[in-house]
């Protein structure tokens, strides 16, 4: 799978569940502009307009965060790297300032989008992010064969479904925020 150009949230304990909360109790801006000149409108906040279906992602989001089993600083290079190929702005702002709070380096996220050709990364983190981007892109070869056998080395069953939700759970939150246009830069971690 060739990924020539892309577009991270670890918890503390329960933290990724938290900041989601967060942000419903934070008031949103619904437009930003620089200068006078318009650049982004928020369209629509979800939490607003259908709060039983935001609070099952929620807790989709729950379960990834506190049952799942996955690291937590592994989850957060999976949210990363999800939301950098599908460019979402708000999430990789969120993402990135969780992941230096909960300790990850810079050196890691700087280099993440090019994570193939650096040492920086451990075999099971390797195997996560292919799986990542094979399930993000899924119509960019439908999560090979060969990928798919790099990430079981790494990964027992139920890990590899929870990995997999984890990644589904990060792409449902960006295709929100990209669809929605939420507001990115408002985010601070606690």
């Amino acid at each position: 799978m060739s990924l020539s150009s892309a577009r991270f949230h670890p918890p503390l304990m329960d933290y990724s569940f938290l900041l989601i909360m967060d942000l419903l109790a934070v008031p949103s801006q619904d437009s930003l502009t620089v200068e006078g000149e318009y650049l982004l409108k928020m369209r629509l906040e979800p939490v607003k307009v259908s709060p039983a279906a935001y609070h099952a992602m929620l807790g989709l989001e729950s379960f990834v965060s506190k049952s799942s089993k996955l690291e937590e600083s592994l989850l957060g290079l999976v949210r990363m790297r999800a939301s950098q190929i599908n460019g979402c702005a708000f999430s990789m702002d969120m993402y990135s300032k969780d992941a230096r709070v909960n300790g990850e380096t810079e050196q890691r996220l700087y280099t993440l989008s090019a994570w193939r050709e650096t040492t920086f990364f451990t075999n099971r983190e390797r195997a996560a992010l292919a799986w990542t981007e094979a399930l993000t892109v899924i119509t960019e070869g439908h999560a090979p064969d060969e990928v798919y056998a790099e990430v079981r080395k790494e990964f027992g069953e139920e890990e590899l479904v929870n990995l997999s939700l984890a990644i589904i759970t990060v792409n449902g939150w960006n295709r929100l925020a990209i669809g929605f246009r939420t507001i990115p830069g408002e985010y601070q971690p606690h």
